[in-house]
């Protein structure tokens, strides 16, 4: 079972490319991965697989159903295909980038079962808000 953990500061380089740090990039099964829109303003990385799976629950919901249609557009639109080249890189697509508000600075995040990118303002905002809501 996978489990995507920790929290890196890599570049993004030239091309929007980002190199998956090592300890997630050993979790991933295969060269590709399936990038999307996350919550909150970050991305989403999914191994192949895991996004097959994610998604199917998605597709089993009816479509009559108007919060299933509405998520079904938010995933699926701007989900792109990222193959992992030789030195572990991903090419980040300008549309999650900009939706993300990633410019330079980014923080990428082990989730469990997936990666998020986030600008590293917004994280360490999100961050500091979440764990003043679990301390206080």
């Amino acid at each position: 079972m996978k489990m995507f953990l920790g929290e890196y500061q890599p570049n993004l380089t030239d091309g929007s490319r980002l190199a998956l740090p090592k300890k997630l990039r050993e979790q991933i099964l295969g060269d590709e991965v399936v990038l999307s829109r996350g919550f909150e303003k970050c991305i989403f990385v999914y191994d192949k697989q895991d996004w097959i799976i994610e998604s199917q629950k998605q597709i089993d919901n009816p479509i009559t159903d108007s919060k299933t249609r509405d998520l079904r557009r938010y995933m699926f639109a701007a989900a792109s295909d990222s193959k992992l080249d030789s030195q572990g890189r991903i090419i980040v697509p300008t549309n999650l980038l900009s939706y993300a508000g990633i410019e330079k600075d980014i923080t990428v995040i082990g989730a469990g079962d997936h990666i998020e990118i986030w600008n590293t303002n917004n994280w360490n905002e999100y961050f500091e808000n979440v764990s003043n809501s679990l301390t206080a």
